[in-house]
């Protein structure tokens, strides 16, 4: 049987990017200590590693395909076939920033304020090549973690480091001065299993079902029965992708209505619907959106 070696990444995405499988069709089981999970599809096989070095198991054909940062593709320089943009982080379904920081009581207020100074960072090529094309003159190291700590101990002037939420950044007293870039989750593809046509068609078929899972989310259908003299009416209070939804009701002069509308529209809608004669109505989860 053909397989698709399929890589996942370990640590803060991978509680998530197993979420995301589930809602689209595949369950996924970890095992302890085992960088192997099982997978309920016979033509996968998943291995488990750091989002820093996916791109390179990618390229070099050790697997097939995987899922990683936009960041570290950037920073191995990769040359493996993007097959899909996948935005969402650990805890949210937003892209992800880089940014620079310095101690909150530093007199460092921009960057070129950085010349001459020490920064610590995971993304070394990615910070390098932003200087160099700065002009700016610093002293680039690696940090192999607990970058935030490098400038509150005095290791460093400044950090280039990855935040969702600020959160981390703010609890060690840190200021941000600069936002180097944006980042999301990628699906990536090795050169020649993409040529493949079995592999490819299996790759851009996960992608279209991981796409219309994110797709999904904060969007709700509702569905409700509204008499004919107040269709128009209704029809013109509902969002939706193309249009509503609308089929006769058996044997009366009622209609059913039915549309996919934002989470967040809900809360104001459904009671300006009740109030304009629509009745019945049900507010249901989504799974995918395609």
């Amino acid at each position: 049987m053909t397989q698709l070696k399929l890589g996942l990444p370990k640590g803060s995405l991978e509680k998530a990017t197993i979420e995301l499988f589930e809602k689209a069709g595949w369950l996924i089981k970890p095992k302890s200590r085992n960088y192997f999970p099982e997978i309920d599809d016979p033509e996968l096989v998943c291995s488990i590693c750091r989002p820093q070095e996916m791109s390179r198991y990618v390229e070099s054909g050790i697997l097939d395909a995987g899922i990683t940062g936009k960041d570290w593709t950037m920073e191995n320089q990769s040359e493996a076939i993007l097959v899909s943009d996948l935005v969402y982080s650990k805890v949210s379904r937003r892209p992800t920033r880089w940014v620079i920081a310095v101690s909150g009581d530093s007199d460092i207020t921009c960057i070129e304020d950085l010349e001459g100074k020490k920064i610590s960072t995971e993304l070394v090529n990615v910070t390098k090549c932003f200087f160099a094309e700065k002009k700016i003159n610093v002293d680039i190291e690696f940090s192999w973690g607990a970058t935030e700590a490098k400038v509150v101990s005095g290791l460093a002037d400044a950090i280039v480091e990855v935040t969702e939420t600020e959160s981390t950044i703010r609890a060690h007293g840190l200021r941000i001065i600069y936002e180097l870039m944006e980042s999301n989750t990628q699906f990536i593809a090795n050169k020649d299993a993409w040529k493949d046509t079995w592999k490819r068609e299996k790759m851009e078929n996960i992608s279209m079902m991981l796409q219309g899972s994110l797709n999904a989310d904060r969007i709700v259908g509702i569905k409700m029965n509204v008499p004919e003299a107040k269709l128009e009416t209704i029809i013109a209070l509902l969002p939706s992708l193309n249009a509503p939804t609308v089929a006769t009701l058996y044997n009366t002069n009622w209609f059913s209505v039915e549309t996919v509308v934002s989470e967040d529209v809900v809360r104001d809608l459904i009671p300006m619907l009740t109030k304009n004669g629509a009745e019945g109505i049900i507010e249901y989860q989504l799974s995918k959106v395609i």
